[in-house]
């Protein structure tokens, strides 16, 4: 953009539509133009100086070329990658937001951003936090533990609660969630180290490396030898099959995300649905943005939480907008330690 008000804006755009895994090579850093003005004549528009991004696993689908519906559509080749992230408002027609004003929500990968869908973004009230919390724990993976496990699954004392992919962003916090109510509470991870973290820093009663488990349905059954009650679903495939196997009558799958399927060409089959009728069990798949509504409610449960002491939370954080790629590619194969995110500026 011409004028003596355009700065460049750096960007990650998707180079081409990714199959199978996907690697760096598929984004490529440039750096445009943004004026630092919203442009005269735009409506509830908002210009953004974007703080934090968030890595999330469901922005692998939106990398490929979808032929089949879903929830949120294709990134187009050329065009910078968007996502959540945590962001100061420079300039704004929108009556809600003014100068300075910090929001969390859907943003674009680049270090300023033009908005024209406010509705997608949540004001920031509280500063006596790390503002990065909003990208995890206060923001959309919160949001996703709370709903999908208090909303959905209405965990009561003394019930026993699964969660895999236990020490990713969502994971952390739905086995801390089920240790306030007083569940018996088991997560699996990847590595030595997270299996660690969920026993000795986020206070779960157990936990396995399922990568050493040659037989899932055996692990489940030492961890839990009555069966489980609540099943916080991240993962499917081979794991929903063995979990099916282990659950109580009338238990309650969360499914939150299939992360093992995401890269694949076919997707792996379960076999054991039979299990569903008869175990009665509730299985009921959820947004985020489900619960957004609740976002008040749920901030009085979390934020005194935090304060206290009650709940810990663990990211890994990527510095600057060039390790974005890295960032966003290793979330695949387990190479983040807690939430990952990307620094792009410091307020």
């Amino acid at each position: 953009m011409a004028g003596e008000e355009a700065v460049s804006n750096k960007q990650v755009i998707l180079s081409d539509y990714v199959t199978g895994f996907p690697k760096e090579s598929d984004m490529k850093i440039i750096t445009g133009s943004i004026n630092l003005k919203v442009p005269e004549g735009s409506k509830d528009t908002l210009l953004l100086k974007n703080l934090y991004l968030s890595c999330d696993p469901y922005m692998r689908g939106r990398m490929s070329k979808l032929d089949k519906p879903s929830f949120v559509a294709s990134f187009k080749p050329g065009e910078p990658l968007s996502g959540y992230g945590v962001s100061k408002v420079l300039d704004s027609t929108h009556p809600n937001y003014k100068k300075d004003d910090l929001v969390w929500g859907l943003t674009s990968w680049e270090e300023c951003s033009l908005i024209q869908s406010p509705q997608l973004l949540i004001k920031i009230l509280d500063t006596n936090v790390p503002l990065s919390y909003y990208t995890g724990i206060l923001g959309m993976p919160g949001l996703t533990a709370y709903g999908g496990l208090y909303e959905l699954c209405s965990p009561k004392k003394g019930e026993y609660v699964y969660v895999s992919a236990a020490s990713g962003a969502v994971g952390q916090l739905v086995g801390q969630f089920a240790k306030l109510v007083g569940c018996h509470v088991v997560g699996s991870a990847g590595s030595k180290e997270k299996v660690d973290l969920l026993k000795n820093k986020f206070g779960f009663d157990d936990a396995f490396n399922y990568k050493e488990e040659p037989d899932l349905d055996a692990a489940l059954k030492r961890c839990f030898p009555e069966g489980i009650d609540i099943y916080f679903e991240n993962v499917g495939g081979k794991m929903l099959d063995a979990v099916l196997l282990n659950m109580r009558i009338r238990g309650r799958i969360a499914v939150c995300g299939m992360i093992s399927q995401y890269n694949l060409e076919k997707p792996e089959g379960v076999h054991n649905l039979m299990q569903v009728v008869g175990k009665r069990i509730r299985m009921e798949g959820f947004l985020a943005g489900d619960f957004y509504h609740q976002y008040p409610k749920f901030l009085e449960l979390v934020m005194p939480a935090i304060k206290e002491g009650k709940l810990v939370y663990v990211e890994d954080i990527a510095e600057g907008l060039e390790k974005a790629p890295s960032a966003l590619v290793g979330i695949f194969t387990g190479q983040n330690v807690g939430k990952q995110l990307v620094v792009v500026a410091r307020e």
